[in-house]
């Protein structure tokens, strides 16, 4: 696994902060993962449940609302509107870099947003809420001490946790205008709903009410012995991974829809090699007819940073046959070679730079090749050695005239 930072506009413009969780392998699907009010997105429930999920194969990316965390911004200045706002440019950065998140789970007041923003991520096949309460105005017991103050000035400090933040009225007012009971009831995506029976900060009644509210389909699991806020890291790991089982049945996995209008891996020739398209931007998926693997460009070029880039996997092409060719001389010799070691790298350099130039202020590729050799070897058999390696299939594939013959193929009818 591996987890990518990632920064996009939120719903006021300013740069909002992410973490996407990444699997191993092509993702079966994007996840967007909502924290509690006020929290962050680096909450130990929030980072245990998209590494669980992440083991089970999906791409999960939480990030931090305006004005908390990594974002920009001045949470006083923000409401439960500016949350769903924030959720669904974060859906937005999804769709334009990756893929559109298919999932949609929210903790506490981030599960009340995931209901209020799900009509507007029409991709997201299914909902998931944890600890949440079946309306935003639940939120107001916190500020119950500052209330009276809030509305009769328009702002007052409030300590939620460890911080001190000032609340607006204008959060008080926003969180009135919304009808959750018709964000419920016209879900129209399959639900779950996960809740503590001894929640003390939402109480398992919010579960009741939301999950009465909503149409079918509609699943509900009850976490025992757990506290609001996931703490027990049992707690946090259970949640992910009945999540991954649970969602095998309502979302349409990346490996049944990807491959869709295209030639089936199935029917890959021994020694062609299959490219298609993981997401919008760089990432690629290789596929031969016995083997799988990703190609990307990294971050500093706008990629995931998912898998080598082109020039990368040609390097290691000319790597691993200069290794496998020396070992392959040595074996038949029985040479004492013990280990073979081969660095390489690529650059570009001025024509003048090099004795291998036809044109004046030409640039040419140039393939550095470090190889080193473990073993009781001669000075003899290390020179043998290295003209061995100058005689590797790739290595006079590359110095070779190359023609590459393109066929552009007619396209295939849809259904």
């Amino acid at each position: 696994m591996q987890r990518i930072k990632l920064t996009f506009p939120g719903a006021t413009g300013l740069e909002l902060a992410g973490a996407l969780e990444l699997p191993d392998r092509v993702p079966l699907g994007y996840i967007l993962f909502a924290h509690c009010f006020s929290c962050g997105k680096d909450i130990p429930a929030a980072s245990r449940i998209s590494r669980s999920l992440a083991e089970k194969g999906f791409a999960v990316l939480r990030f931090d609302f305006t004005g908390l965390g990594g974002s920009n911004g001045d949470f006083g200045n923000t409401s439960f509107s500016t949350n769903v706002e924030d959720l669904v440019a974060a859906a937005a950065a999804l769709r334009a870099h990756y893929k559109a998140p298919a999932l949609l789970i929210g903790h506490s007041l981030g599960g009340a947003a995931v209901l209020a923003a799900a009509h507007q991520i029409p991709e997201a096949e299914a909902v998931i809420t944890i600890g949440t309460p079946s309306s935003p105005e639940h939120v107001l017991h916190h500020l119950e001490d500052q209330r009276n103050t809030i509305e009769r000035e328009g702002c007052a400090p409030v300590k939620l946790g460890s911080k001190t933040f000032h609340i607006r009225r204008k959060f008080l007012d926003d969180i009135s205008d919304h009808n959750m009971k018709e964000h419920i009831r016209n879900l129209n995506k399959a639900l779950l709903v996960f809740h503590a029976p001894l929640d003390q900060t939402v109480g398992i009644e919010e579960a009741r009410k939301i999950f009465e509210t909503a149409r079918h389909p509609k699943s509900f699991i009850s976490l025992d012995q757990a506290d609001h806020l996931l703490t027990g890291p049992a707690d946090a790991a259970y949640v992910g991974h009945t999540i991954a089982a649970w969602a095998e049945r309502y979302i349409s996995f990346s490996y049944e829809t990807s491959e869709t209008n295209r030639p089936q891996t199935q029917n890959i020739a021994t020694g062609e090699v299959l490219v298609t398209e993981e997401d919008k931007a760089f990432l690629r998926s290789i596929r031969t007819d016995s083997h799988h693997w990703l190609a990307d460009e990294p971050l500093s070029m706008g990629g995931g940073n998912q898998g080598p880039d082109p020039y990368e996997m040609l390097l290691a092409a000319l790597g691993t046959c200069t290794s496998m060719t020396i070992r392959l001389y040595a074996n038949h010799k029985q040479w004492p070679l013990e280990d073979v070691r081969i660095t390489l790298s690529h650059t570009r350099e001025h024509c003048q730079d090099s004795a291998n130039c036809e044109k004046e202020g030409q640039k040419i590729d140039v393939i550095e090749r470090r190889i080193e050799l473990t073993g009781a070897l001669d000075q003899e058999q290390r020179a043998r050695l290295l003209q061995i390696a100058e005689r590797c299939p790739v290595h006079r594939t590359l110095e070779n005239k190359i023609e590459v013959r393109d066929q552009l193929l007619p396209p295939v009818p849809s259904d």
